[in-house]
């Protein structure tokens, strides 16, 4: 077995300790990952060179029951991979759910993958069966780190720059919202993931609406069909979050008030949590999975909660954020987000001026990757960067 499972995640001696590789270089970098998209019914296998696939992806089932069989099918897939590849990858990468030592590639009590109960060194046995290092992660952590290196952060500050502002972010919050409230962290460019790879476990803040159990509870495919069902008095277990969203909208018969209030609650509950988390953070979000393409019917709750006020003992409103926040896919708000309230300042005692923008703000956006595709581009980048490459 590699040594470097031993004590932390950092390249072999043959390897040496990585250098900072900027954002530009790793989007250059001519190396190849191969990928893995691990889902409980499903894996499946790419590998990708410049932030586009360069193989077919392979699919395999996953066999979560039996760990026999669902590790043999994750070298399988990988030497399939191999197969495909014209030249010699310089790592494996891929996130994988949770609990887990991410650092030292061991994963722990999946619910899904029932399997891996007990504790399974998976990055140790991809390590030593492939001669090359091997780096698994938590999804939230690679879906903004994705966002980070290929997706919203860039073509923000892109944006920014074509309108003519200074603003630039190197900060970026990242949310999958869907079966489950995920979450992930990027900080001046690097991810950030804590001193136990548990940062931005963003499902355990304290639920809104209900202060005995966790935010997950009202942020998540089950809380829309809950909350519809609870509002417009039926009961329909196979009721889907698309279902409320189609009600919502007028296009499949139903409580159409009930659905758009469910959605509205939804947003409500998300502000408040965001509005925790970037007090903390400080810079853009990025929302991807499957509840992100419902953004028109949540996003007006969740950013009046973010811009909402508190009230104080003697009565006065107080921001809940220091910060303003913007819609990002709003022309007219982008608009402002852009200018600021940049206005022109003398220096004291001085013919000089400067200019002064003393509106915080940041900026709320829906990812255009899609969430499978920004986790894929996550493990390359941060396989790419662990290596130096």
């Amino acid at each position: 077995m590699n040594d470097r499972w031993k004590i932390n995640q950092e390249p072999n001696s043959e390897v040496g300790f990585p250098k900072k590789v900027t954002q530009m270089e790793i989007l250059r970098s001519d190396h190849i990952i191969m990928t893995l998209d691990a889902g409980g019914t499903n894996f499946v296998f790419s590998a990708i060179k410049q932030a586009e696939e360069v193989v077919k992806p392979i699919v395999l089932p996953a066999y979560g029951h039996d760990l026999d069989k669902c590790l043999r099918n994750i070298i399988k897939g990988f030497e399939a991979l191999l197969g495909e590849l014209k030249e010699k990858p310089a790592a494996i990468s891929f996130a994988f759910p949770g609990p887990a030592d991410y650092a030292r590639g061991i994963i722990g009590d999946l619910g899904n993958l029932p399997g891996f109960r007990g504790g399974v060194a998976l990055g140790p046995m991809l390590e030593e069966h492939f001669k090359m290092p091997v780096f698994i992660n938590n999804d939230g952590d690679l879906f903004a780190y994705g966002e980070a290196i290929y997706g919203l952060l860039p073509q923000v500050n892109k944006q920014l720059k074509e309108a003519g502002s200074e603003k630039q972010f190197e900060n970026l919050v990242g949310l999958t919202l869907g079966t489950g409230f995920g979450g992930g962290l990027v900080r001046n460019n690097e991810l950030f993931m804590g001193d136990n790879g548990a940062a931005a476990e963003v499902w355990l803040l304290r639920n809104p609406f209900d202060g005995n159990t966790f935010a997950e509870e009202s942020i998540s495919a089950r809380s829309i069909t809950g909350q519809y069902q609870l509002l417009a008095g039926v009961a329909d277990k196979n009721l889907t979050p698309l279902d409320v969203y189609c009600i919502a909208t007028g296009n499949k018969e139903g409580n159409t008030a009930a659905a758009k209030e469910s959605f509205k609650l939804f947003g409500r509950a998300l502000g408040m949590a965001l509005a925790e988390i970037v007090t903390f953070v400080d810079g853009l979000v990025v929302i991807g999975g499957g509840l992100a393409n419902a953004r028109d019917l949540f996003f007006p709750s969740m950013l009046e909660e973010m811009n909402g006020y508190f009230h104080s003992s003697n009565a006065e409103k107080v921001k809940k954020l220091v910060m303003k926040v913007y819609d990002l896919h709003d022309d007219e708000a982008f608009g402002k987000f852009a200018s600021g309230e940049s206005r022109t300042i003398k220096v004291p005692y001085s013919s000089q001026e400067i200019q002064y923008d003393p509106e915080k703000r940041i900026g709320v956006g829906v990812s255009q990757l899609g969430a499978s595709k920004a986790i894929s581009l996550g493990a390359c980048a941060f396989a790419l960067n662990k290596l130096g490459l």
